[in-house]
């Protein structure tokens, strides 16, 4: 396993980072003390520019967790909404009560159930998260790039995957990451790459 960034880059990077949103904290606080995994606060910055930029109508997130990475879409989002979607329905009810407190409950949509299928029914979609389970990746991006707003962006945590894409590992999951990798960095209509923060972040933008 390789480290994406150096710890001291790390830490310097979060040092930098403060943050007094307490809704943010707690849910910081509650990833750390449950080993939950979230996007954690250098990439839920990265979403909250990308997002500004974007001005999206349509964010759909596939795998949303407790709603870590969601808030930072729902934070940024003007006038659009972010579809949050998660096969745990207690996740998504501690998600509601977050959104509503923060007041960010008109600006998302929550959904249980399986993520590529519940996708495939949101059409002009300006923004898709991809978070899910890493063998599902591939299958995510084939299914919805046709659902895919003008100059959509796809954006894919975990994909650099703890390093292991970049060493001889033949795992399942890093073989599909690699695919993944791969095929939009290779798919004529997307421009792509991927910032080394946490455990790599893959950016796609479709352009054709």
């Amino acid at each position: 396993m390789i480290n994406i960034t150096d710890p001291k880059i790390n830490d310097y990077l979060m040092r930098l980072s403060e943050e007094n949103d307490s809704n943010l904290l707690e849910m910081e606080r509650i990833a750390k003390k449950k080993g939950f995994p979230i996007v954690g606060r250098l990439v839920g910055r990265l979403l909250f520019i990308l997002t500004r930029l974007k001005a999206p109508k349509l964010v759909v997130e596939l795998g949303s967790g407790f709603g870590y990475s969601a808030y930072w879409f729902a934070k940024a989002l003007s006038k659009g909404k972010v579809v949050l979607i998660d096969y745990r329905e207690e996740n998504m009810e501690y998600a509601k009560d977050l959104f509503r407190k923060a007041g960010f409950i008109r600006k998302a949509e929550f959904r249980t159930g399986n993520a590529l299928e519940i996708a495939q029914e949101y059409k002009k979609i300006d923004i898709l998260f991809i978070d899910i389970d890493k063998h599902q990746y591939c299958d995510a991006v084939l299914n919805l790039i046709p659902n895919l707003n003008r100059n959509a962006l796809i954006i894919a945590d975990n994909s650099l995957w703890y390093g292991k894409v970049a060493e001889k590992v033949r795992d399942n999951k890093t073989l599909e990451i690699r695919k993944f990798n791969r095929y939009l960095f290779e798919h004529p209509d997307f421009i792509s790459t991927i910032l080394p923060l946490r455990d790599g972040v893959l950016v796609s933008y479709k352009c054709h």
